[in-house]
């Protein structure tokens, strides 16, 4: 087994129904920019119900029609925000636990101590989440996995990886394994992804092999490390 292979994210994914919501992080390869990437999918009517919506910088999921919403408490949040030189993303509202955390002197893994799995039993959702941290021409990130220590949900795991940006590696966290009942919790470190120079390329690799029937939506970003510019790419199924 080969610890340091990077693995192609299209083959990760592909034939996958459900890997449930995914964060990537990580450095294109020639080392000019940072990228960042979130998706979510969905089973359930609720769930599918959702687009993502960019606002004054930041990220946001939200009813593609409002008259259908079942119960908007874990399906509608900002995904992404920026807070100085800091990006956040995550699968819930726990975005703004760790804006608030951060701001008042909080590091992100103390911010997210307040926070556990979702309370969606007997799936137990996974709360994931990415920061990137902007230094001068470069930049570290950390990711983060709150998961239920047992089936019944009785206590809460809490992992924390800190990670160098490296040129042409990202790493993938995402909720779930695969589809099942109740649906498997993701497992391990975080897995390390290729970035390439293109954000095209990567975002039509990601939305091009994730299930058909269960994707949603798809945010990708690259910021230039020298200039700040900032790339972005924002697809919904629901149009």
């Amino acid at each position: 087994m080969d610890i340091y292979k990077i693995n192609d994210m299209g083959q990760l994914i592909q034939g996958n129904p459900y890997v449930g919501r995914g964060i990537v992080l990580g450095r294109s390869a020639d080392g000019s920019k940072a990228v960042s990437s979130y998706f979510i999918m969905g089973r359930s009517q609720n769930s599918r119900n959702r687009v993502f919506t960019l606002r004054d910088g930041a990220l946001f999921t939200e009813p593609f029609d409002a008259s259908k919403v079942e119960d908007p408490s874990l399906i509608i949040y900002a995904a992404l925000r920026m807070l100085d030189n800091k990006l956040i993303v995550t699968n819930g509202d726990q975005t703004d636990t760790i804006y608030d955390g951060l701001q008042a002197g909080m590091t992100f893994s103390q911010a997210l101590s307040q926070r556990q799995f979702e309370p969606d039993a007997p799936n137990l959702t996974p709360r994931i989440s990415g920061m990137i941290t902007f230094g001068q021409g470069d930049f570290s990130y950390q990711m983060s996995i709150l998961k239920s220590a047992d089936r019944s949900g009785s206590a809460c795991c809490r992992y924390t990886f800190d990670y160098p940006a490296l040129p042409g590696l990202g790493h993938f966290i995402h909720t779930y394994v695969t589809d099942g009942n109740p649906i498997p919790t993701f497992q391990g470190e975080p897995e390390r992804v290729a970035i390439p120079d293109s954000i095209d390329v990567f975002t039509d690799t990601v939305w091009n092999n994730l299930d058909e029937n269960n994707k949603i939506s798809l945010y990708v970003r690259y910021t230039d490390l020298a200039t700040g510019a900032i790339a972005e790419r924002l697809i919904n199924k629901n149009k």
